[in-house]
């Protein structure tokens, strides 16, 4: 498995907002996270992720257990493995969509070609606007571009919260197909949303519920998503 989480629990002081969920997420597997709002679906995407540490429970990404991991390894594990994509966008205003493709590497001091910028842009349609800033683009653009700077060093696991929650039905689309090709190629994607048709895109929805896994459903439709939320 890609992913392992065994009894994981997160507490925001004395409010709990996940409670002993378990699940795991195996190579090539695309897998949808939803629930009502407040039924902590982001925070469980970020202890997973190792952006949020865990109150208790475990989570191993590629068999390594992340609590123990200092800053600085948990750090490189994260840009070695794993890819980010943000409702935020998260773009450098003052960066071209290449500058902003190539960033995160650059900051790791990793090297990174232009060619393989420019290839993560013309996976995601984006050759012809390389050299717009984010300014010029649409909503869609930008989140492809930043769909591309999470690609472009070809990451283990892509974390995608709400990653159509700011687009239109067409931009979303083309989102989402992106986030197919992720799996296609071996890779994982863990995707947190509120769209049960977006969530239908995916291998396996897990449904939560006042910070427990509730249902996990396989093969999911949006009607049996909805239905599952509601029973």
């Amino acid at each position: 498995m890609i992913i392992e989480v065994d009894r994981l629990s997160k507490s925001f002081g004395d409010t709990p907002v996940l409670r002993d969920v378990s699940l795991a997420v195996a190579p090539g597997e695309f897998v949808a996270i939803v629930g009502p709002s407040g039924s902590g679906k982001s925070t469980l995407l970020y202890c997973m992720s190792g952006l949020e540490p865990a109150t208790s429970g475990s989570v191993r990404i590629l068999g390594t257990p992340i609590g123990p991991l200092s800053r600085s390894a948990l750090a490189r594990l994260r840009r070695d493995h794993l890819g980010f994509v943000f409702q935020s966008y998260n773009l450098i205003p003052s960066l071209s969509a290449r500058d902003n493709v190539a960033l995160p590497a650059r900051l790791a001091r990793r090297g990174i070609s232009a060619a393989d910028v420019d290839r993560a842009l013309a996976e995601v349609g984006l050759a012809d606007r390389a050299a717009a800033r984010p300014s010029a683009l649409s909503g869609g653009q930008q989140q492809r571009v930043a769909i591309a700077r999470a690609l472009a060093l070809r990451p283990d696991v892509v974390f995608a919260d709400e990653p159509t929650g700011a687009l239109d039905t067409a931009a979303g689309v083309q989102v989402l197909d992106l986030l197919g090709k992720v799996v296609a190629d071996g890779r994982s994607v863990v995707m947190v949303t509120h769209d049960l048709q977006a969530a239908a895109r995916a291998d396996r929805v897990l449904v939560l519920r006042d910070g427990a896994l509730h249902r996990e459903l396989a093969r999911p439709t949006a009607a049996g998503i909805f239905a599952a939320m509601g029973d």
